[in-house]
């Protein structure tokens, strides 16, 4: 049920997102979720992509600095109160956020996270108990 995240750092210069998602293309790599936070010198693009592995190849090839993380993706309730209560969950386990963010995909009804918790693995077991549906890698990856 875990993901994989790449991770390219950028620095802050004109161009250099538009490169990687250059690259991405011309290989066929469709993105399906992203992130972007920056300092004064350098960005961390966040990515899921239909293809991770190759992404990861063909980026490292061009020479930018890249890593594969593995991150939760959660099929939540798209009313108020849904995030909150994924959040609880998580804080009631004493499992920590290292990030997160949203995206959009195909689920009817539903508001789709990315999370990066201190426990991965011990965050899928307690919102699968909790009845949170954790999106399988095929998923997120053939999401159209």
């Amino acid at each position: 049920m875990l993901v994989k995240q790449i991770s390219v750092f950028l620095e802050n210069n004109p161009g250099r997102l538009a490169e990687v998602t250059k690259i991405l293309g011309e290989n066929g790599i469709d993105i399906r979720a992203l992130s972007i936070a920056d300092t004064t010198d350098f960005g961390i693009l966040r990515i899921i992509v239909n293809n991770p592995d190759k992404a990861l190849e063909k980026l490292k090839a061009e020479g930018f600095t890249v890593n594969s993380t593995n991150i939760i993706t959660i099929a939540i309730d798209d009313t108020p109160g849904g995030l909150s209560l994924c959040l609880r969950i998580l804080m009631d386990a004493n499992i920590g956020i290292e990030y997160m963010y949203a995206f959009t995909g195909k689920i009817i009804d539903k508001a789709l996270v990315v999370i990066r918790a201190s426990n991965n693995e011990e965050a899928i077991k307690v919102f699968e108990k909790n009845n949170i549906r954790v999106l399988t890698e095929n998923e997120v990856y053939n999401m159209i």
